[in-house]
């Protein structure tokens, strides 16, 4: 049986913490620029920026969810459509045509996301 010494499985843990906290400082929101960006750049950016709204779909309807749980105003509601993430493109780019000039380009995605979300399903 090895022996594996306090200090050593404490740097292991250390280092492990040291690492985390470096990744959730660089999670942060990708601004339009960036996604624009991604899109031209990368081979498959297209899809990876597809894969992102999504996400950010989910995450501004599990915010939303947890705010009015907490007691705020639903402003996003579903009742009883749905809402697939094969939409989140469309919902996405529907904001931005139809806000054209309200959205600057370091502004997050999650914030069109959202202000989508909220004139699609209104409460």
């Amino acid at each position: 049986m090895k022996y594996i010494s306090k200090s050593s499985t404490g740097s292991r843990t250390s280092a492990l913490v040291l690492v985390s906290a470096l990744l959730v400082g660089q999670a942060s929101a990708m601004s339009l620029r960036e996604l624009q960006a991604l899109e031209i750049t990368e081979e498959q950016g297209e899809n990876f920026a597809s894969y992102y709204l999504v996400g950010v779909m989910e995450g501004a309807l599990e915010a939303q969810l947890h705010a009015a749980r907490n007691g705020a105003k639903a402003v996003i509601c579903l009742k009883g459509r749905s809402l697939e993430p094969h939409m989140a493109r469309h919902l996405f780019d529907a904001e931005r045509q139809r806000n054209a000039g309200v959205y600057e380009a370091d502004m997050p995605v999650s914030l069109v996301m959202t202000n989508a979300l909220t004139q699609v399903y209104p409460c």
